[in-house]
């Protein structure tokens, strides 16, 4: 028990602290690096509480795929972060507001725990030991909240279709690929044939 606590008190103040670095870092390639800390240690969590499941997911996807994107995007495009934290000033009034309700929001799920002690008790109980945690997770996402969960799908797969056709710009002096021109083409079209004179050669 005293060993859980101190790893749990380990991953909190590290995930907290990468998490505050991610938004004071002022190089954005470190930010990124802080953000795939915060994720590590919110995975170690997710193992302390026995979701193992998420927290490989939350490894293999995030940080595995997610975060190494971000990476390279921010290293390879040569993006002025100095224009971008300019109008830090003009919206700070804005992120502060953002910022106050998001704290009175803590407050109240944290005053909860005090005020109103039975919302400990009418939490759903866990599933039973010989049900692995991928078994329950899978249970509860395709019985009770499957339309959800598709409809989930089908708002993350129209928005990657609508950032996909906002961001697809073609330019008019690049030469394009025809496939059906290609595929369209004879044999009158290819290739020519010409009768050449004995001695004379082409001109």
């Amino acid at each position: 028990m005293m060993l859980s606590a101190l790893f749990f008190y380990l991953f909190a103040v590290m995930c907290v602290g990468a998490a505050f670095m991610v938004v004071a870092a002022k190089n954005p390639v470190h930010a990124v690096l802080f953000l795939i800390l915060a994720f590590f240690n919110a995975a170690g969590l997710f193992v302390l509480l026995g979701a193992e499941f998420l927290a490989m997911i939350l490894v293999v996807v995030y940080v595995g795929a997610v975060l190494v994107l971000f990476l390279f995007v921010v290293m390879m495009l040569d993006v002025d972060f100095a224009e971008l934290r300019a109008g830090f000033l003009k919206y700070l009034s804005v992120g502060a507001t953002v910022g106050l309700l998001l704290l009175v929001e803590l407050v109240f799920v944290v005053g909860a725990w005090i005020t109103a002690p039975v919302l400990v008790s009418d939490l759903p109980t866990p599933p039973a030991a010989e049900v692995s945690n991928t078994q329950a997770l899978g249970e509860i996402l395709y019985t009770r909240y499957v339309y959800l969960f598709e409809a989930a799908g089908l708002i993350l797969l129209v928005a990657m279709i609508g950032a996909i056709v906002l961001t697809l710009h073609h330019k008019s002096d690049v030469r394009r690929q025809s496939i059906a021109a290609q595929v369209g083409r004879t044999r009158e079209m290819a290739v020519e044939v010409v009768e050449v004179e004995t001695g004379k050669g082409l001109k």
